[in-house]
């Protein structure tokens, strides 16, 4: 049996395009000979539809559209997923995989395990299956398993049930496996076990089809693969593109040989991944153009060339605006690294608007300090003036905080957290400096000064972020082990970090959640980053 593996990018809610792109694959597929050709998980309206799923005329076209795809299915079968009304008790609806063939949806297989952690919600939406069943064509047993159903013993806790069990039980000698699986640093790793463990567990070849795509925050990196019974991966799709391969399933197994696919390094996945994100979200929310406020440190430099990359260079725009207390040399590397990026700047400095500013407030301030609050002047001042020129023209402004200053709120609401998209907001400070040398692996494009200069905001006089922070590997540490890791205080301080430090910097994160709620959608790249995946309270008590 030839079947193909349709690897392909939705677009949440566009019925038609989204079919449009399914009845291509299968005629594709079928003019190749495929007799059964296999579409990801809720491929019919994109994943995640979140509450779109609560309107009945999003559920009442996601069922048209699975006819409407099945009718394509003339001389070839297919495996969709889609969505189907619930008519019992329980949740409205059902996370389903439909089997189409002869124009017609013959059998629909429900989803079991239902993930609700992290980024996943689906339990508020949909009733778990409680059965399972296996499909007969040409002479298989054919199991399905829809995404979270294969992960019954991999995550952090186990589920009770294992519906690969119950398809092996029933006689299936097959499992193909429809998956919306979203990227982070690891994941492709980890999949790989689960696949493998899978597969020699129940001595059953698998055929896992995952969709590519940027969804705002979440990244799907496709990675759809073949796995013969024995765990090895017999054919594998590439990263972050659409694609449409094919293999031959024998009499038991698969005919292919085992392939060896080397996973990207860290900074090479990073890169891929925020570039494909900038890219896809641009191009599916219509929008052509971008501009950033390029201070001539780290991390706007990073994100300008993310951003050249994505979009091209003639359509990023780097604003500098610098005050009295910018130093020349932040406004030369800012202005050489977008004359060898190849993109326009304008200057526009701030000094006579800030002290339009402070004139107007002198009174309401007089016998105070300089201090927080005239630097984030500053910063807002900067925000206003790229928001203007946003509407005006309609270029998309991207922010350029990273992971760090999320965290700890060492950055300016309705300021330097301005924008439509934050592509290194799951970037700790560490690691934007390991991808500004990934950038200038092959040349100098950002400027080594930049790299080398201690960081600053630049917002008084000799300022520096380690006036205000420790320095930037010990505080991602830190970081990484109370937000990634989920470890607290006491646990922290038993890797050897002072314990006032610790206090400090939880004290930060803990006090600054109001601003990550405000903050603009987060690519996400690590395997807990802030936005959907993150969930907690405004107002509570951390101790």
């Amino acid at each position: 049996m030839k079947i193909a593996l349709a690897q392909l990018n939705y677009r949440i809610g566009d019925f038609e395009r989204n079919t449009s792109k399914m009845y291509e694959a299968i005629t594709e597929a079928r003019s190749n000979g495929a007799d059964l050709v296999i579409f990801s998980e809720l491929a019919v309206c994109g994943y995640p539809p979140d509450d779109l799923l609560d309107y009945d005329w999003f559920v009442e076209k996601c069922e048209q559209s699975m006819e409407a795809v099945a009718e394509c299915c003339q001389g070839i079968a297919a495996v969709a997923g889609g969505v189907l009304r619930n008519r019992d008790t329980g949740r409205g609806l059902f996370n389903v995989a439909c089997f189409m063939q002869n124009g017609r949806i013959q059998k629909v297989v429900k989803k079991t395990l239902l993930p609700t952690y992290d980024v996943f919600a689906e339990s508020r939406y949909f009733e778990p299956s409680d059965t399972v069943e296996v499909i007969e064509f040409k002479g298989y047993k054919l199991g399905i398993a829809i995404c979270e159903d294969i992960w019954d013993l991999y995550n952090d806790f186990r589920y009770e049930k294992s519906p690969v069990q119950a398809l092996k039980e029933a006689g299936a000698q097959l499992i193909i496996h429809p998956s919306a699986s979203p990227f982070h640093v690891g994941k492709i790793g980890q999949r790989d076990k689960v696949f493998a463990g899978n597969a020699e567990r129940f001595g059953l070849p698998i055929i896992y089809v995952n969709q590519v795509g940027a969804h705002a925050d979440l990244i799907f990196d496709g990675d759809s693969q073949v796995i013969n019974s024995k765990g090895e991966t017999v054919k594998q799709l590439p990263l972050f593109a659409e694609a449409i391969e094919y293999v031959t399933l024998g009499n038991t197994d698969f005919l292919s040989l085992p392939v060896h696919f080397a996973e990207p390094d860290e900074p090479a996945s990073i890169h891929e991944a925020l570039v494909y994100g900038i890219r896809d979200y641009f191009h599916k929310m219509g929008f052509k153009k971008a501009i950033l406020g390029a201070s001539g440190g780290i991390d706007s430099a990073v994100v300008q060339c993310l951003a050249s990359s994505a979009l091209g260079p003639e359509n990023v725009t780097a604003f500098l605006m610098p005050s009295q207390y910018s130093s020349e040399g932040s406004v030369n590397d800012a202005k050489k690294l977008s004359e060898n990026l190849g993109n326009r700047y304008k200057m526009l400095p701030i000094t006579e608007m800030f002290d339009a500013g402070t004139e107007t407030l002198k009174n309401l301030f007089a016998e105070t300090q300089f201090g927080i609050a005239e630097e984030n002047m500053q910063a807002r001042i900067r925000g206003l003036l790229l928001m203007s020129y946003s509407n005006k023209f309609g270029d998309i402004l991207l922010n350029t905080s990273n992971k760090s200053e999320m965290s700890v709120g060492y950055s300016t609401l309705y300021g330097d957290m301005c924008g439509s998209l934050s592509p290194i907001g799951d970037v700790y400070k560490s690691k934007v400096y390991t991808l500004a040398r990934f950038i200038n692996r092959q040349e100098e494009i950002i400027p080594g000064n930049i790299l080398t200069k201690a960081p600053s905001a630049e917002l008084r006089p000799g300022q520096k972020d380690s006036d205000s922070l420790p320095d930037y590997p010990v505080l991602d540490e830190i970081l990484r082990f109370y937000i990634d890791e989920r470890k607290g205080r006491d646990e922290i301080i038993t890797h050897g970090y002072d314990p006032n430090t610790v206090d400090k910097i939880l004290k930060l994160v803990n006090n600054s959640e109001y601003k990550r709620f405000q903050a603009p959608p987060i690519l996400r790249v690590s395997g807990k980053a802030f936005g959907r995946g993150r969930n907690m309270p405004l107002v509570a008590w951390y101790g």
